[in-house]
């Protein structure tokens, strides 16, 4: 039997004909089918591609003894058990420029659904009422965009900022003052940036010093009306915390894609909060994203398998 590259979760075309094009390998694509479909291919298994919606444990990894490499089609690896992988020699690739201009352009559509309060006047125009008075919005221009997280899509994001006119401020401990001077953006700490943004976008990874980086203090740090939009990961902010920043109104509106977990459950309280825009982690859901992706992770896995090569790898340190 031929070795098996295991595609878990939707691919586009493009890359399955990267993939399929291997030789010597055979593609499986259980994309949709479940776990129990997954489960029943990760023992023949060499490369394991995957997006969000698999979630790469240490016990999944373990049901799959010949696995060699991970391809992660996108750039975020929290789902993945990476500390596990690198303990059993296995590379994890990921794709991370493919969608960042698909994520930047919707984080500039939810600021500015936000901030004109698009999606709640069109509600209430669909419910047959005409009520302009209660849906007056603000400008962009001449405010202060604090960017947490100044890399390739933070650096997107800052340019299309500028172009409305908007002051842009970012903090990021990997980006230098020269690095961040080139993007448009001026380098500050996180509690300056917190105390001058009108608007805060998150583009920071999610690690353990990370996670609940918008807290009860820093929310109450900011600007009083500030508008808060994430497209990086949900538990970058502290939910409870947040929540109640929006209903006494010291958050002016915050606009989410990402969640912890996902998908949003039923009961969350985000759901009834005021002044929130909620999308169901749509950022890199473009056609043109979704193509790109897909082409890089499968020309990423396939120089892997025949080349070894690990330019491509999270954990590439870890495999030496």
């Amino acid at each position: 039997m031929a070795d098996r590259i295991v595609v878990s979760d939707k691919l586009g075309a493009a890359g399955l004909d990267i993939l399929r094009g291997i030789a010597g390998y055979e593609v499986v694509d259980v994309a949709g089918k479940g776990p129990e479909a997954l489960d029943a291919v990760l023992g023949d298994a060499v490369a394991l591609v995957v997006r969000s919606e698999t979630k790469v444990t240490a016990a999944m990894i373990g049901k799959a003894p010949r696995l060699k490499v991970i391809g992660r089609a996108g750039m975020g690896v929290d789902t993945i058990d990476v500390e596990e992988a690198s303990r059993r020699k296995v590379a994890v690739l990921t794709a991370p420029g493919a969608n960042s201009n698909s994520v930047a352009e919707f984080t500039f559509a939810l600021l500015l659904a936000l901030a004109r309060k698009v999606v709640a006047s069109a509600a209430s125009v669909a419910a047959g009422k005409w009520d302009r008075k209660a849906f007056e919005g603000t400008e962009l221009r001449g405010k202060t965009l604090g960017l947490i997280g100044v890399g390739r899509i933070g650096g997107i994001v800052g340019s299309i900022g500028a172009g409305f006119g908007m002051t842009v401020i970012g903090t990021d401990p990997r980006c230098t003052p020269e690095q961040s001077k080139a993007l448009g953006a001026e380098l500050v700490s996180l509690d300056e940036l917190l105390r001058r943004a009108d608007v805060v976008s998150l583009h920071a990874k999610l690690t353990p010093e990370s996670k609940h980086l918008l807290n009860e203090p820093r929310l109450r740090a900011m600007k009083k009306g500030v508008l808060i939009v994430n497209t990086a990961r949900g538990a970058l902010i502290d939910d409870a915390a947040l929540v109640r920043a929006l209903v006494d109104g010291h958050v002016g509106g915050a606009a989410l894609d990402v969640y912890d977990p996902e998908p949003l459950p039923a009961d969350s309280v985000l759901r009834t909060a005021p002044n929130v825009v909620l999308t169901p982690h749509l950022a890199a859901s473009a056609k043109e994203a979704q193509t790109r992706v897909a082409l890089e992770i499968g020309e990423a896995v396939k120089a892997f398998l025949l080349k070894g090569d690990l330019s491509a790898a999270v954990n590439r340190k870890a495999l030496a």
